[in-house]
């Protein structure tokens, strides 16, 4: 893949959380949805490669744009598939809640997997405990492998994960070992990635949610160095087929970091709608300035660049549209 390519995505993730951060705390998630996803094709129309969407907001049916199996770009470039999920936190945008993003992932042509919308189990871990814990594994044997390679107490460990009553096995899990549990409610992208970036206090994430954003993050934990497992959490006989017609012939298969992402040249990016863990969210500095911060990395290069950029529009005819409305 070109580098450049990399700088590119990015004008897609900053137009899509400029677009949607118009509906923080607005109450109206699927408006903010669809703003984030109708900014990204826009600037991904206009990007000098040939990619198919592997990633997106459904089938063709589901779907008017970004589909899965869209082609996007000028096709004149390189060949690619590309994830995306224009608004991860649609309802946090809708509350004016924290850690609302828009991320992109792109790599090599059949690089991707082709992640069917069901649960999936998820590890994530960083660069110290990378190839030496598993999904498989107790989560308290994990947690002390944490301690041991991160330098840690066990008191010290802290294990993030989402506040559903699915997971509350782990929560007791590191509680009674004495390690801090941190919960979240929706996107788990940003928490994953959190687990994977070597500086941040967060050691271990273990979460079940969805298979697609499992794929996303796993071009993030490759280009940072981390480790990530999974295992597809099929609910029913018909999500079991749809796994074996996707050409993976044990449902339950334990997918490696490589089985997620095959290439070992992957982008990521990633813009901040609301502040968060990971990134600070769309600042409104004057009525025509506003601020976005973003993540941009590249895997084969393990390059890691923040992009502070400061946007001139008006914001004008959406506020009139607004007093109009009301």
């Amino acid at each position: 893949m070109e580098r450049e390519l990399a700088l590119e995505i990015v004008r897609a993730t900053e137009a899509a959380a400029l677009a949607s951060s118009k509906w923080i705390g607005r109450g109206q998630k699927n408006e903010a949805d669809d703003a984030a996803t109708s900014a990204m094709r826009e600037v991904l129309g206009t990007i000098n490669m040939d990619a198919t969407v592997v990633i997106g907001e459904g089938e063709l049916d589901e779907a008017p744009m970004l589909y899965i199996g869209e082609r996007l770009g000028t096709t004149f470039g390189p060949e690619v598939d590309i994830a995306v999920d224009p608004l991860e936190g649609t309802s946090i945008v809708a509350k004016g809640l924290g850690d609302a993003m828009v991320v992109i992932a792109v790599a090599d042509k059949g690089a991707l997997l082709h992640a069917p919308d069901m649960y999936m189990d998820k590890l994530v871990v960083g660069p110290n405990l990378k190839g030496k814990v598993s999904l498989d594994e107790p989560l308290e044997s994990i947690i002390e492998k944490a301690a041991l390679y991160n330098g840690k107490r066990i008191e010290e460990v802290t294990v993030i994960m989402q506040d559903r009553d699915r997971h509350e096995h782990f929560r007791q899990a590191a509680m009674n070992m004495g390690a801090r549990v941190k919960l979240f409610e929706d996107g788990d992208v940003s928490a994953g990635i959190a687990a994977a970036v070597k500086s941040n206090p967060i050691d271990i994430f273990i979460s079940t949610g969805g298979a697609p954003e499992g794929v996303i993050t796993a071009a993030a934990v490759k280009a940072l160095g981390g480790d990530m497992q999974a295992r597809l959490h099929p609910m029913n006989e018909e999500e079991t087929a749809r796994v074996i017609s996707m050409g993976i012939e044990d449902p339950l298969q334990l997918l490696t970091l490589d089985d997620l992402v095959k290439s070992d040249d992957c982008i990521f990016a990633a813009t901040g709608v609301t502040s968060g863990e990971l990134l600070d969210g769309v600042k409104f500095l004057t009525d025509d300035i506003v601020e976005t911060t973003s993540l941009v990395m590249r895997s084969k290069t393990k390059t890691i660049r923040k992009v502070v950029a400061e946007h001139t529009l008006s914001l004008k005819p959406y506020l009139q549209k607004q007093e109009v409305n009301a």
